[in-house]
């Protein structure tokens, strides 16, 4: 694995605003950038709109555009570019595995308030096993050299914590000097039968404060490693994905893990990280984890 930030390029809005925002992380990271483009190359030559070499001239000179904004903006970034063929999801997937960071567009889903991953963005988040962040167009669009301001959320399962979640969250919030806010949703067992209002409480308190206790021993040893930071707890009955999404309107950006694990039918995201990175409106960093 190299020190860069890669970021995936096709010259849409949903990837010029994955370009601007991979620049800022990459300067805040201190560490290169590198703008990847690919091409599926497609062995039939009759589906084709343009001829390889026409499709090939075209993506360059893109790059080459990208890069030279970039380097008016963040003068002291480094700055590499890298053209490829093949099929994107397997040449992502070893642009992640090589990298510090992988930046990928989402396209924006009209008047909702969200994005949609798409099918490349999802199978990528499924399979890798190094940290991707979604971003979604710029609404409306912002200056490259504007930091966004706001806090960093992290959506955190007690049960599995995930050392990888907590380690990206933290440091997160520690380049960017903000606010770190921790989430655990958690729910109260169904209980059926007549005149259980008051046993439904208890154990509702019950579960609450066990769920507190296991966020608190969680944080614990992130909270020593980065003193500097002010950390946000919140432990509530409710729906994790529905609460993070809310949670989202003030971030900058939005951290949730991934289990690596496959399922019967192929690799998951599981369903609130599934849900968050559709209906987010801010980044979101994907974390894998075991």
């Amino acid at each position: 694995m190299s020190r860069t930030v890669t970021v995936g390029f096709d010259g849409s809005p949903e990837s010029l605003a994955a370009r601007d925002w991979a620049a800022r992380e990459a300067v805040c990271r201190a560490v290169p950038l590198r703008l990847l483009r690919i091409r599926s190359e497609d062995d039939d030559p009759r589906t084709r709109r343009w001829d390889p070499a026409t499709a090939r001239g075209w993506g360059e000179r893109a790059l080459d555009t990208a890069e030279r904004r970039l380097i008016r903006r963040h003068p002291g970034l480094a700055t590499e570019t890298q053209w490829t063929g093949g099929d994107p999801v397997e040449e992502l997937c070893a642009a992640a595995d090589e990298a510090e960071l992988l930046v990928l567009g989402s396209r924006g889903l009209g008047g909702l308030a969200g994005f949609f991953a798409g099918s490349v963005s999802l199978a990528v988040l499924a399979r890798t096993r190094r940290p991707v962040v979604l971003v979604r167009p710029h609404d409306p669009p912002a200056a490259a050299e504007d930091a966004p301001a706001g806090e960093v959320v992290v959506g955190l399962d007690v049960s599995a914590p995930g050392d990888e979640v907590l380690a990206f969250g933290f440091a997160a919030a520690d380049r960017y000097g903000c606010v770190l806010r921790v989430l655990h949703t958690w729910a109260a067992p169904a209980l059926y039968g007549a005149e259980l209002g008051a046993v439904q409480q208890l154990i509702s308190a019950e579960v609450a404060q066990d769920a507190r206790r296991a966020l608190d021993a969680a944080l614990s040893p992130w909270t020593d490693t980065y003193p500097g930071v002010a950390v946000v707890r919140e432990c509530r009955q409710g729906r994790p994905a529905q609460d993070l999404v809310e949670a989202a309107r003030r971030a900058r950006l939005v951290v949730v893990g991934r289990r690596n694990r496959r399922a019967r039918l192929g690799t998951h995201i599981g369903a609130v990280t599934h849900a968050v990175v559709h209906h987010c409106p801010a980044p979101v960093a994907v974390v894998p984890h075991d």
